[in-house]
């Protein structure tokens, strides 16, 4: 599971995009104008922004040589109904990551998706996912434990997709709220103490450590292995 956001002013295009990406069980948010990229990629942590060139108020240019100026390595996919190779230059001296001219088949894209997050640091993109005794498996949206089922709300199982994906890495609860929620989403740190309690009472064994460690001063941590 990544985070995505997608910038395009063709809104049938975008939400088709976006439904195709949360077939991969990603977690995706839409911008229609550059400027509305902009702001919120100043509330949140994006894994990739796919970009479209020409858009108003802002372009698709404008806005990836901002993001770079902020120091941000996030990966942007570039789209672009411009074929010619000067303007592909054009947009990769931008600090675009990858562009992909349209038309474009979709399982084009999902792949430049995929590779892209991959570069980004994702951990490597996976149906399944270990972590000492448990395992997760992301299409089946399932967890086990010891080969037993753990049922998981959706939130819950969410938020320990991500931690699996990045063992030993702690995160604030603000990090977790802007990393596994949609920006619109109403979650505070204290619901992320609650999601938190509740993963570790289904998934903890008693008298053993507990899978997710408290990192006083840097929130939490998926530990051990």
């Amino acid at each position: 599971m990544s985070k995505i956001l997608i910038v395009d002013d063709e809104i049938d295009l975008a939400e088709g995009l976006k439904r195709s990406l949360l077939r991969e069980q990603h977690v995706v948010e839409l911008a229609f104008d550059g400027q509305q990229a902009a702001d919120m990629l100043l509330v949140s942590k994006y894994d990739l922004v796919v970009l479209d060139w020409m858009m108003p108020k802002r372009t698709g240019l404008e806005v990836c040589k901002w993001i770079r100026s902020r120091r941000d390595r996030t990966p942007v996919l570039m789209l672009t109904a411009k074929g010619e190779i000067d303007d592909k230059e054009t947009g990769l001296d931008s600090g675009a990551d990858d562009y992909l001219t349209k038309p474009f088949h979709l399982r084009e894209f999902q792949a430049r998706v995929r590779a892209l997050l991959r570069r980004g640091g994702e951990a490597e993109i996976t149906d399944t996912l270990t972590h000492g005794k448990i395992c997760l498996h992301v299409k089946e949206r399932t967890v086990m434990r010891d080969g037993e089922a753990i049922k998981l709300e959706p939130r819950e199982f969410n938020l320990l997709e991500f931690l699996m994906r990045h063992p030993n890495q702690p995160f604030t609860s603000d990090a977790l709220v802007t990393r596994v929620w949609e920006s619109d989403t109403e979650v505070s740190s204290d619901a992320i103490r609650v999601y938190i309690r509740m993963l570790r009472k289904k998934l903890d064994v008693p008298n053993e450590p507990s899978i997710i460690e408290t990192v006083h001063g840097l929130g939490y941590k998926l530990t051990g292995n």
